[in-house]
């Protein structure tokens, strides 16, 4: 009997184990082991005719017997020899040489092993996912995968015809990560992990949960991708600091890349990244907007989320490129001093059967019980925020957006449905935490430690957050879940609201107006006219106004006005600057033709104007968050439905705000002012460059006349809908 003969009898069971695809530890079987005083090389390579042992020169060591019909080879490594590859004819008769994956060490070292373990590596991108590599002079690609729960673990691919038993992966059974070092593959390779759950039950092949680059459907492989992209905003990125200046203008164009704008002549394609750089950057550098915000640019199986049901939380979407294309967009947004925002979705994770759901067959990235576990208004799944592995892929994933691609603000949405137990849920559909309360303590948790990551890293937040929760956009050490920022739903439901009414009715519903100036320095507000508010049959912003046709953009115009001169950063949702008469549809571009109109044109023009002012008028953005930037001139005059404060900055310099909600013209609407001399408009929205009526005011002398409690007053003219601002000339 041969050694091989006696080499196979010992390990018969284990032989058919991988040649079915059923063994948990192929690295303990395949590549080179000791079998008594010889050392055994066996490889499986089930599309190979021949396999031969040859140096490398390429000289014959020796040739391979197959010792299993299902493509088992195995040979006696000659004394002395070390070093081995693979020589391999396969069933077509190409001849090809090889590494022996299975000959190499583990990649992850031990440290790598304990802080993924510990759920405590803030890099845990660069450990787990696709990551090229060079192991022992061999250039391949080490892939990695947590799969605590699964059999076996395959990587499979366009480079061993998607076969799971090819290159059965190596567990680390303390933190159940499973890793291969595959050679001669590298960037652009397509890839998928094949998984047997515990009973051995042949899953789902699933998407990589770490790849940065995805293949479109229906295919919706990984893709390997290494970034060969060289910035240039350093400048940019070196004034990001751990502490957020509250104090300066933010502006912010929310934007939905598939259709902001698209090529109707071309199939009504999408525009790519790198045409977006050069047609959105500089649309938005010339309306003055600080910032863009993106709705989810992660990847997304189905258009119809928006990207709000990621699948790819480390990978922008190739609907418009690769990811150095979108690292080409941010970067000219950095060039003209436009910072960039993200939608990025923690929250909750499609079903998809390529994506998180039931990833190892048990419940990993989600909650098993459908009490916690199920969003049953969007059919859609929670992660588990009790679970450390879990809380590391997320914060992971926000530092990579902001390390990786230089996003300087993080937007998490759907924060609500985060902090109640009870979120969309009836008596009996939820499970109250340990101290019988509605709130979801681990998700308190995770949010605090995300904020305090993204501030050290040099990035800040804005929370979509629509309850009454304390301490939002407060310190996390004062007891706050660490937003920078949040969104004031409030404010934009009531004032909607209002402006919805007609102005006959609307001294009935003042309150709707003046309520929101009762809590606003409660948190660190931004005032969002949102992409919501244009879709599901609540109408476009135009279309809520009330009146003619005149009088809808009259309303529209005073509301903008009055919006820039409130408390709060200011964001406004793509299309509203156009004053879009139909509901966003993301299947379209925005209806950019509107601007060959007059009304509609005058609406931009405005925007503009806006943005301007209001970045050269530090009274209104320095002091957005204390009530030592604010003060009512008179906040009661709801028979006539105006509207008047004055907001100051941190040196003494003031605005007068006024808004007319009615359609009367209102001449010597005398107004208290803090100080005498001459005053003039910076804004009117009812000027004839906007479309307006043209009631505007010349310069306006202050008189030593008290009134509202000051000591001198004005006597403007208030245009009919509109709002106008007021500073001191000189």
């Amino acid at each position: 009997m041969t050694m091989l003969d006696t080499d196979y009898k010992k390990h018969a069971d284990q032989f058919t184990a991988v040649v079915r695809g059923q063994h948990h530890n192929p690295f303990s079987i395949l590549g080179l082991h000791q079998a008594g005083n010889a050392r055994i090389v066996r490889t499986f390579q089930p599309h190979a005719s021949k396999v031969d042992l040859v140096d490398g020169n390429g000289e014959l060591l020796a040739n391979m017997d197959r010792i299993d019909p299902g493509g088992l080879f195995a040979a006696v490594m000659p004394p002395r020899k070390r070093r081995y590859l693979l020589q391999i004819t396969d069933v077509s008769g190409d001849v090809y040489t090889i590494e022996d994956c299975y000959r190499l060490p583990s990649t992850l070292g031990d440290f790598d092993l304990y802080l993924l373990g510990e759920g405590s590596d803030k890099k845990i991108y660069e450990k787990l996912g696709a990551q090229l590599r060079t192991v022992d002079g061999i250039d391949g690609v080490r892939f990695a995968v947590w799969a605590p729960n699964a059999s076996r673990v395959s990587v499979v691919g366009d480079f061993n015809r998607w076969d799971g038993r090819c290159h059965v992966m190596r567990l680390h059974p303390a933190n159940g990560l499973w890793e291969i070092f595959v050679p001669h593959i590298g960037s652009g390779a397509k890839y998928k992990f094949e998984i047997t759950d515990q009973q051995r039950h042949l899953l789902p092949v699933k998407t990589d949960p770490f790849a940065r680059y995805h293949e479109p459907p229906p295919g919706n492989a990984s893709i390997v991708f290494e970034s060969r992209f060289e910035w240039s905003d350093n400048d940019w990125m070196s004034r990001r600091t751990s502490t957020p200046d509250l104090g300066t203008p933010i502006s912010i164009y929310e934007v939905h890349l598939g259709s902001w704008r698209r090529k109707a002549d071309e199939h009504n394609r999408y525009l790519s990244y790198r045409e977006l750089a050069e047609e959105l950057v500089e649309y938005v550098r010339d309306m003055g907007f600080t910032h863009i915000e993106l709705l989810p640019v992660s990847e997304h199986p189905f258009d119809g989320s928006w990207g709000y049901q990621p699948i790819g939380m480390f990978a922008p979407t190739q609907r418009f490129g690769n990811p150095d294309d979108f690292r080409f967009l941010i970067d000219r947004c950095h060039a003209a001093g436009i910072g960039v925002i993200v939608d990025w979705v923690p929250a909750h994770f499609p079903r998809d059967e390529h994506g998180l759901a039931r990833f190892d067959g048990t419940a990993l990235y989600e909650h098993e019980d459908p009490r916690k576990g199920e969003h049953a208004d969007w059919g859609t799944l929670i992660f588990n925020f009790g679970r450390r592995e879990v809380v590391n892929y997320l914060i992971g994933s926000a530092l990579y957006w902001v390390d990786e691609f230089h996003i300087d603000a993080i937007r998490v949405d759907a924060v609500a449905s985060m902090l109640y137990l009870d979120y969309s849920r009836e008596d009996g559909e939820w499970v109250a935490n340990e101290f019988g309360g509605n709130e979801n303590l681990e998700a308190v948790e995770f949010l605090r430690n995300l904020n305090a990551e993204l501030h050290l890293h040099g990035a800040t937040s804005f929370a979509e957050e629509s309850t009454a929760w304390p301490g939002v956009s407060r310190p996390v050490d004062a007891g706050g879940l660490g937003f920078t920022y949040k969104w004031n739903m409030g404010w934009m439901n009531d004032t909607l609201v209002y402006m919805g009414e007609n102005p006959v009715h609307r001294k009935f519903h003042h309150d709707k107006m003046t309520f929101g100036l009762v809590y606003a320095f409660t948190e660190n507000f931004v005032l969002p006219l949102s992409h919501d508010e244009v879709v599901h049959g609540k109408s476009s912003l135009i279309g809520r106004m009330p009146g003619d046709d005149w009088q809808r953009f009259a309303n529209l115009r005073a509301y903008y006005g009055t919006m820039y001169a409130h408390p709060g950063k200011k964001l406004l949702f793509m299309g509203s600057e156009l004053a879009q008469r139909d509901e966003w549809n993301h299947d379209r571009s925005l209806d950019w033709h509107l601007l060959d109109h007059e009304p509609h044109r005058g609406v931009q023009t405005l925007l503009r104007d806006l943005n301007r002012v209001y970045r050269e008028t530090p009274a209104l953005y320095e002091v957005d968050f204390s009530g030592d930037g604010f003060e009512w001139i008179n906040f009661d005059d709801r028979d006539n439905s105006v509207f008047s404060w004055i907001r100051r900055d941190r040196h003494g310099g003031f605005v007068v705000s006024v808004t007319n909600l009615t359609p009367v013209t209102r001449p010597n609407h005398r107004l208290g002012v803090p100080e005498g001399g001459n005053y003039v408009e910076i804004i009117n929205t009812d000027a004839g460059r906007y479309g307006g009526s043209g009631v505007v005011n010349g310069e306006l002398n202050a008189e030593a006349s008290e009134s509202h409690g000051r000591p001198f007053s004005i006597l403007p003219t208030l245009p009919p809908l509109a709002t106008i601002l007021l500073k001191k000339a000189g």
